[in-house]
């Protein structure tokens, strides 16, 4: 954990500052201005929208999830096959300094029960408010309604605006545009033929923290419970430890925050193999045991939904899913139905779009970028937040590691600026 938050150092007096083109104006880009205005840049920020985070914006509705509070390993953990490029951005900038950070803006923040981080008024409009006035106050100007086109013949930077199409000239730019996922609030994934035009090999956009669909679920599933949510039950994939909370049935599948957080792992098994089959403990809080002991007591005259309910607590959509999924025969014994109820098996066979996901996977590749997050292929040209190839589930993960992204970034800008004078 840093004890302190590094600062930029100065490129320059400000007579003669470099200026720095960032496109994107989501967590990282605006972060990315924030130190690179300190370290003497001047800096233009576009943004092909009318206003800046709008996907911030989005994420904090129904309660602002900045970033979490667990242990750093557990944390680290969540970046699965990108942990140790992860670490590297957040050695400077960890979940702790970020709150430091949100304090800085007169924001004030609070641990849930979870272990998630929450400003206090559990919004992302005031932080966003405090946070563009510091900006402005630095002197970065940002420009709405401004899409990064790619590079004149010369290497100026075509930029479209109300006005018609503008070249732009700058020292360095930096790209933060994001991923492909809610194309409507400014992550469409159009920069993606830009790079690879200029020789930049890009690892495919796929959803991330998305729902998944099944071959079929029957007419009276759809119709009944499409949309019901499963609470209080478990999931898990490859024996892994099932992970506990909630998900929603679709009318085609299953979505969620549950499903969110094995979304990584499931999509990777539907890559390879065409489908992945997860396992639904529906009653995670009754051991095995104790569930077979009770379902195998008489039922008399009651009717099997019943005994059911009376005896576990089963009911709703829980009950029709079991009843969709476990095999006929398991029925005529109600004892049996116990190994059913804790691994009820669901096979998911293909992700929901792209644009449906709260993320993406894919993008720019670490092994494309040097320490200081430039591209290799393209001298001057940074990149940072989540049109890297990295993903995370929510929680605050992915709020965190964009905005260490931009720091990381903007320090590699200073420097590599620093060295060209």
């Amino acid at each position: 954990m840093p004890d302190s938050v590094s600062q930029p150092t100065p490129v320059s007096s400000h007579s003669s500052a470099p200026r720095v083109a960032i496109f994107g104006g989501g967590p990282a880009g605006l972060m990315a201005a924030e130190v690179l205005a300190a370290g003497g840049a001047r800096v233009d920020l576009y943004d092909a929208m009318p206003s800046v985070g709008r996907k911030f914006l989005l994420a904090g509705v129904g309660g602002m999830n900045i970033t979490h509070s667990e242990p750093k390993d557990a944390f680290l953990s969540r970046y699965g096959a990108r942990r140790g490029e992860i670490a590297r951005l957040l050695q400077e900038f960890d979940a702790d300094t970020l709150r430091d950070w949100i304090h800085g803006l007169g924001i004030e923040t609070f641990v849930g029960t979870s272990g998630r981080v929450f400003p206090t008024d559990m919004k992302a409009a005031p932080l966003l408010r405090a946070w563009l006035r510091r900006l402005r106050e630095q002197g970065v100007v940002i420009h709405t309604r401004h899409r990064w086109l790619g590079w004149s013949d010369d290497g100026a930077l075509r930029v479209a605006s109300a006005e018609g199409e503008q070249l732009v000239e700058a020292d360095a730019m930096l790209l933060a545009l994001g991923g492909g996922s809610w194309p409507r609030l400014g992550s469409d994934g159009r920069w993606t033929a830009l790079l690879q035009a200029r020789g930049v090999e890009l690892a495919p956009l796929r959803p991330s923290n998305c729902g998944f669909e099944v071959a079929a679920w029957s007419e009276h599933l759809r119709e009944k419970f499409a949309g019901a949510p499963l609470k209080n039950v478990a999931l898990s994939l490859d024996g892994q430890s099932p992970r506990t909370g909630e998900f929603v049935l679709t009318e085609g599948g299953v979505e969620g925050s549950l499903v969110y957080a094995l979304s990584a792992p499931i999509r990777q098994r539907i890559e390879r193999q065409g489908e992945a089959k997860v396992l639904l403990d529906l009653l995670p809080q009754i051991p095995l045991e104790k569930l077979a002991g009770a379902l195998a007591k008489p039922r008399g005259k009651q009717s099997l939904a019943k005994h059911l309910h009376r005896q576990a607590g089963l009911t709703g959509v829980k009950a029709a899913l079991l009843r969709e999924l476990a095999p006929a025969g398991a029925f005529a014994q109600p004892a049996q139905l116990a190994p059913w109820i804790k691994a009820l098996p669901i096979t998911l066979v293909r992700t929901r779009p792209l644009e449906e996901a709260i993320s993406s996977a894919g993008g720019v590749p670490f092994e494309a970028l040097d320490e200081g997050l430039m591209l290799k292929a393209l001298p001057g040209v940074f990149c940072a937040g989540e049109m890297l190839d990295w993903e995370a589930p929510t929680g605050g993960y992915l709020l965190t590691a964009c905005f260490a992204s931009g720091r990381s970034a903007a320090h590699g800008v200073l420097a590599w600026l620093a060295q060209r004078q």
